[in-house]
């Protein structure tokens, strides 16, 4: 129940189990075909998609060195540690960014970042994050598509975690760019990043003049007009994932949206029948709930407990909030069953550390939320 890696479907572990084939194959490009149109719907966008074996922090650093140039500015909107990492591969390239950093929890007011680029007219992007991870925060996407979409600066969504949980119409919002990652809501091992770009975007691209290599857009964007790689790619993963967009395509992404909403309004609603606190209640994403720990408890006691005696992995709190908060997932291959199971254990748990909680309290609320049409 962590915000990744989440878990595998058995049905994509025993694809890529099969024995591995080589991959200047016709077989393999019949593979890569689909993958790309599937991932072209996950994403919404009829732009190309690009693949790179990496984390998904890689395709946050390739969207920043195909897109911009040292002494280039740009608008770096924080709302968390996830945030924060925009600036700092930024700064790894000479990128300068005037940040906005947000209160941790909560959401950036799209009209702070419209004012932002009043002031910097020459700024050539805008990063945000979809759903900040750390914080539980979701941002209005399309409120700020909507403002960037008539200014020169082009839109880049970290969507690592959000991205198959929350909502995002990449092409009927204006989004430009969108990253993500293959162990969130795209339900595979680590290992894979992907990038998606608009045609605004490609126009930056080629006018930077950071250096680069394998996450070269150009060289990918040719290969992939082959149906192919320009380098070796992750062959395992990618028939996994293959299997994995087929699933997400017959279930139809909106039901998966619909799915994951419904989980994180049950999980939110047991959070707070057990008298606990959400640390993010304004802005509240559908891949991961963040939970203020109890007066006097260690959060990191929560999640240590859960784990050795219920073999339940939830999340704790990173950078400033470690040991206040622990972070309940409801991402990718979860189920209404995992949600159940998830707050009984915590109930619990903390009934041994001595929380004072009404038990079956957050088991009650959650199957009421869990059974609503």
């Amino acid at each position: 129940m962590t915000p990744g890696p989440t878990p595998v479907p058995e049905a994509v572990m025993l694809e890529m189990a099969k024995p591995i084939i080589h991959h200047r194959t016709a077989q393999f490009q019949e593979i890569i075909k689909q993958v790309e149109e599937d991932l072209k719907y996950v994403f919404q966008t009829k732009n190309d998609v690009l693949i790179f074996a990496s984390s998904g922090t890689g395709a946050m650093e390739a969207a920043v060195c195909n897109l911009l140039s040292a002494q280039d500015t740009v608008i770096v909107v924080r709302t968390g540690k996830f945030g924060e990492r925009w600036t700092e591969i930024c700064k790894a390239y000479g990128v300068k960014s005037v940040d906005i950093d947000i209160e941790w929890g909560h959401a950036a007011d799209p009209k702070i970042i419209e004012d932002a680029l009043k002031k910097e007219p020459n700024a050539k992007a805008v990063f945000v994050t979809l759903c900040e991870t750390s914080t539980g925060a979701e941002i209005n996407t399309k409120a700020i598509a909507d403002i960037t979409s008539k200014t020169k600066a082009v839109l880049v969504v970290d969507a690592i975690s959000g991205l198959g949980a929350c909502q995002l119409k990449t092409d009927e919002w204006g989004v430009d760019v969108v990253v993500s990652g293959s162990q969130k809501g795209l339900m595979i091992p680590p290992g894979l990043g992907f990038v998606s770009v608009s045609p605004k975007a490609w126009e930056l691209v080629k006018q930077s003049k950071s250096p680069k290599y394998y996450f070269d857009f150009v060289a990918s964007k040719k290969a992939l007009d082959k149906t192919d790689t320009p380098y070796t790619p992750a062959i395992t993963l990618i028939i996994g994932l293959a299997k994995a967009l087929k699933m997400i395509k017959e279930e139809t992404i909106e039901a998966v949206w619909s799915r994951h909403a419904k989980m994180a309004q049950a999980t939110r609603a047991a959070v707070v029948a057990m008298g606990l606190e959400l640390f993010a209640p304004t802005a509240p994403s559908a891949a991961v709930t963040p939970v203020k720990a109890p007066a006097g408890i260690d959060g990191e006691q929560i999640v240590k407990l859960l784990k050795s005696k219920y073999g339940i992995w939830v999340a704790g709190g990173q950078a400033q909030l470690k040991g206040k908060v622990f972070r309940i997932a409801h991402l990718g291959y979860m189920t209404a069953t995992d949600i159940l199971m998830t707050i009984s254990a915590l109930e619990m748990v903390l009934v041994e550390l001595g929380v004072k909680i009404k038990q079956g309290a957050g088991i009650a609320a959650a199957q009421q939320e869990l059974a609503k049409k």
